[in-house]
Parts: structure tokens; sequence; C-alpha cells
């Protein structure tokens, strides 16, 4: 076979595989650049149905590929660096979404724990960098302090609601985990609170964890509780 008629044979292939739909002469000169009249693609599919390359699967159809045109261009390829890449490139994506399911899940359950334990409001950051989720308002909204002035509450939750990653932009996380009582906190929503933060690391996706509660929070059972929390996000 010579190689203009491989390569419609080639192109045909590939947009049968692509649309699952039969292939014209129309649809091959105006997405592939041949270089030649429509006349003569009709020409070379005549050829290539005649020796059973392609066949019409009903009358004024386009044509489909037959197991003979598989055959031989499986016989015929070669693994060619740009493809490999390409399926390189693709494997990685998909391994990265499914990995990133499995750590947002271990997440969610992580947090659900660690709000039980503390008492407190728990959360993280996503490692898709799109926001945050968070667990245990009620736990703050039952302690004292909040139930006589319920406006620090209502602060507390509007922050909650929008975005805690631009407060969590400006603050110094360390590895050993960060307090910020009261005042110290930059927000002053946040001032009638104490925030516990620590990174976590899971499956090459990286993010913030903490507990956020009243400032009369037991802080060394706290953070003790969520250095766990982010051990137990790394085990299997």
């Amino acid at each position: 076979m010579d190689y203009r008629r491989q390569k419609i044979l080639e192109a045909i292939v590939e947009a049968f595989i692509k649309n699952a739909t039969p292939v014209g002469s129309k649809h091959l000169t105006e997405a592939y650049d041949f270089k030649v009249s429509p006349a003569t693609i009709r020409n070379e599919m005549a050829a290539l149905e005649k020796g059973g390359y392609i066949t019409q699967p009903h009358t004024s159809a386009g044509r489909v590929p037959t197991n003979l045109a598989y055959r031989m261009l499986v016989d015929a390829m070669q693994e060619e660096k740009t493809l490999i890449k390409k399926v390189q490139q693709d494997m990685m994506a998909v391994r990265r979404q499914y990995f990133l399911k499995r750590t947002k899940r271990k997440l969610y359950d992580t947090i659900s724990i660690l709000a039980s334990v503390t008492e407190n409001v728990s959360f993280a950051t996503l490692p898709d960098k799109r926001g945050f989720f968070y667990f245990g308002i009620s736990n703050i909204l039952r302690q004292p302090e909040f139930l006589s002035e319920p406006e620090k509450a209502t602060r507390v939750v509007e922050i909650l609601e929008n975005d805690l990653t631009n407060l969590l932009k400006d603050l110094e996380v360390i590895e050993e985990g960060s307090i910020y009582i009261g005042e110290e906190n930059i927000l002053p929503e946040f001032q009638s609170c104490s925030l516990l933060a620590i990174p976590y690391s899971h499956q090459g996706f990286s993010g913030v964890m903490g507990v956020l509660g009243s400032t009369r929070m037991d802080y060394a059972y706290n953070l003790t509780a969520l250095k766990m929390a982010v051990q137990m996000l790394t085990e299997v």
C-alpha cells in the first residue's frame, strides 16, 4: 500500500475511533490536509474498499474500517516517542485525579473525627486549592461565651461560610503546629477564638488542617489531637 493511501486509511481509523460514526470523503477533505482533491480522496477510498480495508455499512453512508485495516495498522505501528509522552501525561493526569479523590475522602473522614474529639470546629484546606471544608460548627454554638454573645458566633460563621483560605494564607503554619490565641488572630471576627493549624501531606497533595474554638479550649489536648489526625491521614 502506498504512503498516501495508508495515511487516508489511518485518518479513517482515527476518525472512526474518535466518533464511532462512518467516515465520509467530505470529513477527510475538511479535517485533514492531504493536499489532494476530493475526487482523489474518493478514488483512494474506493481502492481501500476494494482491498477490504474499509466497508460501507449502508447506502449513502461513509466508510468504516474493517478488521483487516486494524490488523494492518497494528502490525505496522511503532512506539513513537510522542505517543509515549502523551500516554505518560494521560496516565499521570488520571492517576492524580484518582489520588485526589482518595485524599479528599480521607480528609472528610479525618476532619469529622477531629471535630468530634475536640468538640470544636475542625477544618482542612482542599488539596486542589479550591477552598476548604469544616465540621463542628454546632460545637462552637454550644459554648457559653457564644451563647451569651451570639453576634460573635455569627461573625465566626460568616468567615467560615466565606473563605478561610484567605486567612490561612496570611498565617505562618509550622510543622509542629501553630497556635493563634484571641487577638493574635489577624481577623477581628476570630479574636474571641483560638486557631490551631498544622500542615498535612498525603499522596503528593498538601494543605492545612486545623481546629477553631473558644480561647478557653484545652490547647494541649487539641494540638495533640490535631497531630494525630495528620498521622491518621497518612495511614493506608
